[in-house]
């Protein structure tokens, strides 16, 4: 799947693991995130942290009949706040991938797969 528009000079398409790599980009910048997890089950209770080049196992990206929705699957902090690190993910990632795919994101969902010390 993924992000077809029409301009006056031709077609775009922008395949789902660009989108995955911009929105893993800047999930991995957020305070208290330690990075990007597997959206597949645990292994051994343990999260999988994923690497730049594979964000897109830990992103998926839906489409509804007007705009688009993306799930998350990260892996935080301990010590912070759930529900604050939550809400700057879902807000910087709505920003930037509206800002610049040029398209509507009516949700984005964030799925936190384990809690890490970090130190």
């Amino acid at each position: 799947m993924s992000i077809a528009k029409n301009t006056q000079y031709g077609n775009i398409n922008i395949s789902e693991e660009a989108v995955a790599t911009l929105a893993g980009g800047v999930v991995t910048e957020c305070y208290g995130v330690v990075g990007m997890a597997s959206k597949k089950a645990f292994k051994d209770g343990l999260a999988e942290l994923l690497k730049k080049e594979n964000f897109s196992k830990g992103v998926v990206v839906r489409k509804n009949e007007e705009s688009y929705e993306l799930d998350i699957y990260i892996v935080v902090s301990f010590g912070v706040k759930i529900s604050e690190v939550v809400l700057e993910v879902q807000k910087k990632v709505k920003y930037m991938v509206e800002t610049t795919l040029d398209q509507k994101f009516d949700r984005i969902n964030v799925f936190v797969q384990d809690v890490k010390v970090v130190g």
